[in-house]
C-alpha cells in the first residue's frame, strides 16, 4: 500500500525502540541537496549547517533510548556521491548518534540482489522507498508481510561490518 509523504515521515518520531533502513543505491543526487553536492565537488569545507534538520531529528531519537542504524550496499570505487554520502553525510550523523555499517560486494556477490532501500520500524512497519533515474525518490509503499524484510535486514546485518573500520580502510580509493 502507497504511503503519504506526511505518514512516512510520522514514523520517524512515533517508533519506540529503533529504525533500521537499507540502502542499495550509489546515487542519490536526485533526492540530496545539489548545492551541497556542488561545494562537496567543488572541494569546498563541509558547511555546519549541511544536513541539520536530520542530524537533530537522530539527536532527538537517541536522546530519548531509540537506535538509528543502516547498512549501504555498495561496491568500490566509490561514485562521486557516495564519497559526498558517507564523507559528509554518514561522519556527521554519526556524531549524533546514528549506527552506519557497510555491505561491500567489490569482490563478491550482492546477498540482496534486487531488494529495494527500505526502512523498517520496531520490527513492525516496513516501508520499501521507489527511485528513479539519478536516485531521485519517486515514493514509498508500507508493507504487512515483516518476515521477507527481517530476513533482509538480518542478511545485510550478518555480511556488513562497522562504517568506521571499513572507511578507515577504503576512504581513501
Amino acid at each position: 500500500m502507497n504511503i503519504s509523504p506526511d505518514e512516512f515521515e510520522k514514523l520517524f518520531s512515533e517508533f519506540r525502540r529503533e529504525a533500521f533502513r537499507l540502502e542499495t543505491l550509489d546515487d542519490y543526487t536526485g533526492s540530496s541537496s545539489a548545492e551541497m553536492f556542488r561545494v562537496f565537488m567543488a572541494g569546498d569545507p563541509q558547511p555546519d549547517d549541511y544536513n541539520q534538520e536530520w542530524v537533530d531529528e537522530v539527536r532527538a531519537n537517541i536522546d530519548a533510548g531509540k537506535r538509528m542504524y543502516r547498512v549501504h550496499v555498495l561496491a568500490r570505487p566509490l561514485t562521486d556521491y557516495l564519497r559526498f554520502e558517507l564523507g559528509w553525510g554518514y561522519r556527521k550523523s554519526i556524531g549524533a548518534g546514528e549506527e552506519f555499517f557497510i555491505l561491500d560486494i567489490t569482490d563478491g556477490v550482492n546477498p540482496l540482489e534486487d531488494v529495494p532501500d527500505f526502512w523498517m520500524f520496531d520490527e513492525s512497519t516496513v516501508v520499501s522507498m521507489d527511485y528513479g533515474a539519478g536516485g531521485t525518490f519517486l515514493g514509498a509503499e508500507s508493507h504487512s508481510d515483516m518476515a521477507p524484510w527481517l530476513k533482509r535486514r538480518d542478511v545485510a546485518l550478518s555480511r556488513a561490518v562497522p562504517f568506521a573500520d571499513w572507511w578507515e580502510r577504503h576512504s581513501e580509493e
